[in-house]
């Protein structure tokens, strides 16, 4: 009689592995927490890969740029800035400091076909002071601006404007620092980030709230974005605004019309400044 078959060994089961920690994002505190937290709630930057995509994908793809029967402005083609030999890209391992190397000028989005320029923006190589950028806030907002300007030493600001047949003005400022940590610093301090923004835009009647209808998959990885629409009722001047923090660098982008800013080509337009600052 063979032998029987010894038996199979009882299947071991590896031991249920614990759960991973949970991973705390490290943000800076703001003047309002709870304000913050529901900006990171409504901004969360989403995946990667959205970064140069004006220049990398085709037109029709592009956010923004999809077509031109509603409302969208004709933008001349973008591509990147040339940088300095040997500079790092701004999100770059290498770049602690995440700082644009490029000439901040090449990084100010183009006025739109049909455009015309605003002549108080005309600095040289688009350069203006630190006054004509407190310009864009009311009175009562400037002075603790310009102080926090002053104390941190930002490097310099360039700036862009036009004016669009159906009366609607546009004016983008890029504001550039010496690091990331202190553009941030600035942004967390005096511009804020919350759903409802107490610096006060000139041409704001009260105060400016989340922009709902803003598209979060435009989003540019690295990069973050707070979209603004002055809500009715509101005065003569429709004021639709953003800002854009991009490591050293922070973007304001204002939109102005008597009657009513049209959300297209301003969402557009945050769109494309965003992704030449990615």
């Amino acid at each position: 009689m063979p032998p029987a078959a010894p038996a199979a060994p009882e299947p071991t089961v590896p031991p249920e592995a614990p759960a991973p920690a949970p991973v705390v994002k490290d943000r800076r505190v703001l003047r309002a927490v709870l304000r913050w937290t529901a900006a990171v709630a409504v901004f969360a930057t989403v995946a990667a890969g959205s970064a140069y995509a004006v220049v990398d994908r085709e037109r029709t793809d592009v956010p923004g740029l999809a077509t031109l029967d509603d409302g969208r402005w004709t933008y001349p083609k973008l591509s990147r800035p040339a940088l300095p030999a040997g500079a790092p890209l701004p999100f770059a391992p290498s770049n602690h400091g995440e700082i644009h190397y490029a000439d901040l000028e090449k990084l100010l989005l183009p006025a739109p076909a049909g455009a015309a320029a605003d002549p108080s923006l005309r600095g040289e190589r688009s350069r203006v002071g630190v006054e004509r950028y407190l310009k864009e806030y009311v009175a009562d907002d400037r002075e603790l601006l310009r102080e926090h300007l002053r104390e941190s030493r930002v490097r310099e600001v360039v700036a862009r404007g036009w004016r669009m047949p159906d009366g609607t003005t546009t004016r983008i400022f890029l504001l550039r620092f010496h690091t990331s940590a202190v553009a941030g610093d600035y942004f967390d301090t005096e511009l804020g980030g919350g759903p409802d923004t107490l610096l006060q835009p000139v041409g704001v009647e009260e105060m400016s709230s989340y922009d709902e209808d803003y598209d979060k998959s435009a989003d540019v990885t690295s990069t973050e974005r707070y979209v603004y629409d002055e809500p009715a009722p509101r005065g003569p001047v429709h004021v639709r605004h953003a800002y854009i923090t991009a490591g050293d660098t922070i973007a304001l982008v204002v939109l102005s019309r008597k009657g009513e800013v049209p959300a297209v080509p301003f969402h557009q337009t945050v769109v494309l400044q965003n992704q030449l600052l990615g």
